[in-house]
């Protein structure tokens, strides 16, 4: 099965054979996966690093890259700017800085920031997500830093703060704000900004899930995890396809796929962190036929799992491991110790890249038995999730961006 993207997501760089783009959240294909070989393995403070830029304000969401371009978004707090800055790929060099919401700081959790929404581009404009008090904003800027459209599709409250993303999907910008203020998902035109479609979500919640968006089931789907249930729904009408009950209402991470086994794994988060493995092809309510496994041994709380071959794999906020899984089953085959991560891992020519909170990756390998390829130390905090571009890997501090691989 194909992932749907909305552009062609692949780049031709005299470095690579083949170069892929990383245009939004968790990748070109919203898995976390890269489809480029030679991805750098090892790296540290002082080694193997082509540039290193501090990045202007704060925040935790994640590069993303396009061509020659990388866009993230930031946020001062000493002014209350919501920022989107754009930078050169190849030497880190700010080009440009936009304001794109000034308002008053959100209340949110410690572990949270003011700009933990990562944006996503279709190679013509970037989009953004913003709190302003209340109203949730989405705005698009081009790759000179004008921008096209601001929108307003709906309200949003959490104690825990904003953390919503921008999703892309054929002619759509997609949000998903699960919250306690109103509760909602809203597909907006790209040219526009114009509400094309937007449903209500029941039993309102403060999940942080964003969406799986691909092909499953020889049909579109868009899986959602939050709201005690994890919903299919067509992403081109916002019509529900079917839902599966979850044993807790909060969620954070992305469902990811596999393909062998034809299952999307999607985790719940709080009160209780739970795996759930569902066959995709069912219609209204399946919980009953369409849960494949389910487990608690190394549920994550925030980092998205991954796929690759015949496993899972998924980093446990409670034991601090890596944990892989038989896809068809279940059975954990191993773990390993990485510490504690709120990034959420990226894959790359048979390797899984887990970053921990300390700036730590531990490189592995993709299969049944353990075998650890790095440990590469940072030097600084991250919270924030690796992207693959070009031969590249480009990381987010809490202070600075770099970009890991030779200079070019």
């Amino acid at each position: 099965m194909k992932t749907i993207i909305p552009v062609a997501a692949f780049i031709v760089c005299a470095t690579s054979v083949l170069a892929e783009n990383w245009p939004c959240w968790r990748g070109p294909r919203g898995d976390g996966s890269s489809l480029e070989s030679g991805v750098p393995t090892f790296w540290n403070a002082h080694s193997n690093i082509a540039w290193k830029v501090a990045v202007p304000g704060e925040g935790h969401s994640s590069p993303i890259v396009w061509g020659r371009r990388l866009f993230l978004t930031s946020a001062l707090k000493e002014t209350q700017q919501r920022l989107l800055l754009g930078f050169d790929r190849d030497t880190g060099r700010l080009l440009w800085q936009q304001t794109v919401v000034t308002a008053p700081l959100e209340a949110k959790n410690a572990e949270n920031s003011y700009a933990s929404a990562t944006p996503a581009t279709d190679g013509e404009n970037v989009y953004v997500t913003f709190l302003d008090r209340k109203e949730v904003v989405v705005a698009a800027y081009d790759f000179e830093g004008r921008q096209r459209w601001l929108a307003r599709p709906g309200e949003f409250y959490s104690q825990w703060g904003f953390s919503h993303n921008p999703n892309l999907f054929e002619d759509k910008v997609i949000v998903v704000c699960d919250s306690k203020g109103e509760n909602f998902i809203a597909a907006l035109d790209r040219a526009t900004g114009r509400t094309v479609w937007k449903v209500q979500r029941d039993n309102p919640s403060q999940s942080y899930s964003p969406p799986l968006i691909r092909e499953l089931a020889g049909r579109p789907q868009m899986v959602v995890a939050g709201n005690k249930t994890v919903t299919s729904y067509d992403p081109r009408t916002g019509k529900l396809l079917w839902v599966v009950e979850a044993p807790a209402s909060d969620s954070v991470a992305t469902p990811t796929f596999n393909e062998k086994a034809g299952l999307v794994l999607s985790c719940t988060s709080w009160p209780k962190r739970a795996l759930l493995a569902i066959k995709p092809d069912g219609n209204g309510e399946v919980t009953q036929t369409h849960v494949a496994w389910t487990t608690t041994e190394g549920a994550p709380y925030v980092p998205s799992p991954i796929s690759a071959g015949d496993w899972f794999f998924t980093s446990s906020y409670s034991t601090k491991e890596v944990h892989c899984y038989e896809a068809t089953s279940g059975k954990v085959l191993w773990r390993e110790k990485i510490g504690l991560c709120h990034a959420s891992p990226v894959s790359a020519n048979g390797l899984l890249y887990f970053l921990n909170d300390d700036g730590v990756t531990c490189v592995l390998k993709a299969g049944p038995q353990a075998e650890v390829v790095a440990r590469n130390e940072l030097g600084e905090k991250t919270y924030a999730s690796p992207a693959i571009s070009g031969g590249r890997v480009f990381l987010r501090g809490f202070t600075h961006l770099y970009c890991i691989g030779s200079r070019q």
